[in-house]
């Protein structure tokens, strides 16, 4: 076990916990309803072409392009109009013929309506005027002209999704109009939170104690991530309960992943890395991260744990950095980094040399100005901040008025 004070750099933690992390295999059968941000775990092929018919693609009239090949403003083509013609509906799936007339004729169609057996044109309604039984046509068209191909959009048979590839809601529409109900997804991961101290109360504190927050945050975050968090009342400072919790979200609770919250500092009350090591592995303690540092990772049985720090921010930044990358394996998801904006420094960012900070700033106009609460329990300082400016461990810090990147960890998914 790394001891907390011989931290690991942040790149080589990320690494070792990924090596402990494979996808989940298990797959699903999920309603089209249900599927939105879900990963397939199959290729999916058109069952049928988008349109399924050649249809009208403008209100006017069907007709071949070949009668109105001499049509002009000044020397219109009279067509018969064609009466008596059944239209199908769109919505009749039965047999029956699909309306047709002979040469020099036209039917009038409206935009969507099928088009009629031997007409392979559509005239715009504008270009067009009835008069009595016939239809003067004022421009030329040319085959193809103002119709909607059968397979225009989507062809029979075409692969539309591989697997892996991530649900938008613009996929599940598409999905939809091919034909198709549900999908074949991955299991979300089962992400188990287990937050620790004796001080924790659900509510109404009383001095000495802590309303416990960092559940419902990661839990929400594990969410977007990919997981499917669930979460444990908290668990005492009491070396016997911590191995008691995890056994069980290792065994009955049959969790992929789960995150332990405080206890694994170096104080008298901090058992979490010792419970973990004495019924599995602790593979890291202490990584070059501020803040969040006393965060480690380990297995219990076959099952990855990653031990969180219980101060609320520290805890937030260690599970993005760690946690994110974990969860997003787990998901069958690609592993990314969260979206960042250019800006220019309010003032100078201090950070010690061998330590990768992550400083919360605030944005406005393209400038970043630090926040100026910093410590690790300053949960307020997090929801001031519109991102937050990773300092490298190779350098001691930006000057004011540097350019830098500023990460919206809000938007990492």
């Amino acid at each position: 076990m790394t001891a907390v004070g011989e931290r690991t750099a942040v790149d080589d933690a990320r690494a070792a916990l990924l090596d402990l992390v494979a996808p989940v295999e298990e797959t699903e059968s999920v309603a089209l309803a249900d599927a939105d941000d879900r990963v397939l775990a199959t290729a999916i092929d058109a069952p049928r072409a988008v349109p399924h018919y050649d249809r009208a693609a403008m209100d006017g009239y069907a007709v071949r392009a070949a009668d109105v090949v001499d049509a002009g403003e000044r020397a219109p083509v009279r067509l018969d109009l064609a009466e008596g013609v059944e239209k199908r509906d769109d919505d009749d799936d039965s047999e029956g013929e699909e309306p047709e007339y002979g040469p020099g004729r036209a039917i009038s169609v409206d935009t969507g309506e099928p088009m009629p057996t031997g007409a392979d044109a559509v005239v715009m309604v504008e270009r067009t005027e009835r008069v009595g039984d016939e239809v003067l046509v004022f421009e030329a068209v040319a085959p193809g002209e103002n119709v909607g191909a059968e397979g225009e959009d989507v062809e029979a048979g075409a692969r539309l999704f591989d697997a892996g590839h991530r649900l938008a809601p613009a996929d599940l529409g598409l999905l939809r109009v091919v034909g198709l109900d549900d999908v074949e997804v991955y299991r979300r991961p089962r992400v188990v939170l287990i937050p620790t101290g004796e001080e924790l109360v659900s509510a109404d504190p009383e001095p000495g104690e802590v309303v416990e927050s960092n559940s419902l945050t990661v839990g929400r975050y594990v969410g977007r991530w990919g997981g499917e968090a669930e979460r444990f009342d908290p668990v005492t400072d009491d070396s016997e309960a911590l191995r008691a919790a995890l056994r069980e979200a290792s065994g009955e609770r049959d969790a992929d992943l789960f995150l332990t919250m405080g206890g694994t500092s170096a104080g008298e009350r901090d058992h979490v890395p010792g419970a973990v090591e004495s019924i599995g592995s602790v593979e890291r303690h202490g990584v070059a991260l501020q803040p969040g540092h006393p965060v480690g990772f380990g297995l219990v049985g076959e099952t990855p744990v990653v031990m969180l720090p219980g101060y609320p921010v520290g805890c937030l930044v260690a599970a993005t950095a760690l946690v994110r990358p974990a969860v997003s394996r787990l998901a069958s998801r690609p592993i990314t980094d969260p979206p960042t904006t250019e800006a220019t420094l309010a003032r100078k960012l201090a950070s010690p040399v061998g330590t990768r900070t992550y400083a919360r700033v605030a944005l406005d106009d393209g400038v970043a100005t630090p926040i100026r609460a910093r410590g690790s329990g300053v949960l307020s300082s997090v929801t001031e901040a519109d991102g937050w400016v990773v300092v490298p461990e190779e350098t001691e810090g930006f000057p004011e008025g540097h350019t830098v990147q500023v990460e919206h960890w809000e938007g990492s998914k």
